[in-house]
């Protein structure tokens, strides 16, 4: 069923929803939005179908052999998901000589890419680099042993590359990863232009001739060298902090995705394949993410879109011995980390519509249900994460927004003649019972989401939601 259109526009209110109307150049920087490169591989490849095309892609793809390097005694898969782990290098080498003289490589962004089973959502969860963690002994391609040592979280990669990276993560996490990718940023330009453009919002106009980047302020498509220039600028952005870049990655890489699977780019065989056909070029994997292995994973993908992608940080707090570091925060991220582990059940199907009569109200269809979603929490994007899955279901929205107070318990409020809408929303937010509001527009029904939440009946809830989240279909300048 076609989703249903839902504005944008905040609206607030003191104590009630209003009534609704009509239906309305530095290292650190240098590697943001390469993952996202790696994510729309996986999600593009679902529209490909074409042995041949997947044969020529394949062979594009630089493969590494890892496993004799993850080491013993790791974490067991619990579920039919996939973990894919995606890693941004600096790597100067080869075509990457252009953008100055560094030796060695790092990995200043590191990416856990989790797929739940059957491909219903994906969830890329960013480890901070200036994480402070343990570090288990790892091993060179030469075989040289690199003891386990306490430090950043990015000195993995520079130690052992992309096995001691995945064995690092498999270690703070406990969850089991089937393969990595690696990206570097000689060939972001062209998947870039592939895409003819990516969509950025920036806060006020750009002037960083380090970054050779000059941009003005607001809403704008970036491509080839400006773009490059977008990820690499440093000090024109936000406060500077790892964590800051974060955000502004994540976005970055929402963008991507949202233009990757995008119904034009999809429904275009020339366009994918010409997109991915400059990813492929762009990265590099283990070698048991085989041509059959991808063609399987672009199957259980077929429904993906963006507003099933969504990004998350691991949360941190402050590292007592260096403010300038961070370190997990333990009591957040194992609920996250266990959450992942254990995701192992697809959600249940919408309730059907009741054959008799509940409480002598007899539910309508969704789709005759004009209904306003209202966040009356200080979580900010609730309300449209809430009406964005209820207009999935058939709901058509017509007004999200947020009110002033703060409710802790969640109410479904209809106007005169909507009681049989309200019974369907009772259905689809199972325990609130509705009850009418004087001040509501007839016919009209009000989700106002309080302090205990608005779970939707039949929803996977395995993977918590995470402060900050970013969903890969939001609004780019949306800030929160």
């Amino acid at each position: 069923m076609p989703r249903a259109a839902v504005p944008s526009r905040v609206y607030y209110a003191d104590a009630a929803p209003p009534q609704p109307g009509p239906p309305a150049r530095g290292r650190l920087w240098r590697v943001l939005g390469w993952l996202s490169v790696a994510m729309s591989v996986v999600l593009v490849g679902a529209s490909l179908t074409a042995y041949g095309f997947w044969r020529r892609l394949d062979g594009q793809i630089d493969r590494e052999h890892v496993d004799d390097r993850l080491g013993e005694n790791r974490p067991a898969k619990l579920n039919n998901s996939l973990n894919i782990l995606m890693m941004g290098s600096d790597s100067r080498e080869g075509e990457n000589a252009r953008y100055g003289v560094e030796a060695g490589q790092r990995s200043d962004t590191t990416v856990l890419l989790h797929i739940s089973p059957g491909g219903e959502s994906a969830i890329g969860i960013s480890f901070p680099r200036d994480s402070m963690v343990q570090m288990p002994q790892c091993e060179k391609k030469n075989g040289a042993k690199i003891p386990a040592q306490f430090g950043l979280i990015n000195a993995a990669f520079a130690n052992g590359g992309p096995a001691c990276t995945w064995r690092t993560i498999e270690s703070l996490t406990k969850i089991h990863v089937d393969h990595y990718v690696e990206v570097d940023f000689a060939g972001f330009k062209r998947v870039v232009d592939a895409l003819d453009g990516v969509e950025i919002c920036v806060p006020k106009p750009i002037d960083d001739p380090k970054a050779e980047l000059h941009l003005k302020a607001g809403r704008q498509v970036v491509r080839g060298e400006q773009a490059l220039g977008y990820v690499r600028t440093r000090y024109v952005l936000g406060d500077g902090s790892d964590l800051d870049r974060i955000k502004r990655q994540q976005a970055f890489m929402a963008s991507v995705v949202k233009k990757a699977t995008d119904k034009g780019m999809l429904t275009d065989p020339g366009r994918t394949y010409g997109f991915l056909s400059a990813a492929t070029k762009s990265i590099k994997a283990d070698d048991r993410l085989t041509l059959s292995v991808m063609q399987k994973l672009a199957g259980s993908l077929r429904g993906m879109s963006a507003g099933k992608v969504r990004f998350v940080t691991v949360p941190v707090q402050a590292f007592p011995q260096d403010k300038n570091r961070v370190q997990f925060d333990q009591a957040q991220a194992e609920p996250l980390f266990r959450a992942v582990r254990e995701d192992n059940k697809l959600p249940e199907p919408a309730a059907p519509a009741p054959v008799v009569a509940q409480n002598g109200v007899r539910p309508v269809p969704p789709n005759q249900v004009k209904a306003g979603v209202f966040n009356a929490t200080a979580m900010p994007g609730l309300a449209q994460r809430t009406a964005d899955q209820l207009a999935e279901r058939g709901f058509q929205i017509v007004k999200v927004g947020s009110t002033k107070k703060r409710y802790p318990r969640t109410q479904i409020l209809y106007g005169v003649g909507a009681e049989r809408q309200a019974a369907r929303m009772a259905l689809a937010v199972p325990g609130h019972p509705p009850r009418p509001w004087a001040s509501a527009k007839p016919g009209y029904v009000y989700l106002v989401i309080g302090k205990d939440g608005a779970m939707l009946s039949g929803q996977n809830a395995a993977v918590p939601k995470v402060a900050g989240e970013v969903r890969a279909d939001r609004d780019v300048c949306a800030h929160s």
